[in-house]
């Protein structure tokens, strides 16, 4: 039931959110400050998903800038998951439920992003899909460097 309050107020919000933000850059800064999420955290998955390119398809069938699955593109409102403001709107969506889910943790939101919940929710800090693992650190590198400007050396360098 709190899944269900919990999108009905992200897809309600969404319905006001929706600004024709033109390019993405500016449509993860309007769709984060929306959402409460960092815009770094989101252009840092962003970054990692897609590398910025709207037309994106992986060979498990996610899509767009974000890689959605069709499913979980159409659960948080995008209708043409290849349009990059439907995408960046219904990603920061799901980054938002994951966010409460998991308590703001952003290493258990990136985990979760690219595996999965339901996994995650059980593992918690112990996942150690080695793919999952390297994920959350490009992650959390790409993030550290918008945010601060920092160059990290390796994304091995992180826990």
């Amino acid at each position: 039931m709190k899944h269900v309050l919990i999108l009905a107020v992200l897809l309600f919000a969404g319905a006001r959110a929706r600004a024709g933000c033109g390019d993405p850059q500016s449509c993860v800064r309007h769709y984060a400050t929306h959402y409460r999420v960092s815009p770094d955290f989101i252009a840092a998955l962003i970054d990692v998903e897609s590398g910025w390119n709207p037309r994106a398809v992986s060979n498990k069938g996610a899509m767009g800038l974000m890689q959605l699955m069709p499913a979980t593109a159409r659960h948080f409102g995008a209708v043409d998951p290849f349009n990059a403001e439907q995408n960046i709107a219904a990603g920061t969506r799901y980054v938002t439920q994951l966010m409460w889910e998991f308590h703001g943790d952003l290493r258990l939101v990136s985990a979760a992003y690219y595996a999965g919940d339901r996994g995650i929710a059980l593992e918690q800090l112990n996942y150690r899909n080695p793919d999952v693992v390297a994920y959350v650190q490009e992650v959390r590198r790409l993030y550290m460097l918008r945010k601060y400007h920092i160059p990290t050396p390796s994304r091995r360098s992180f826990p």
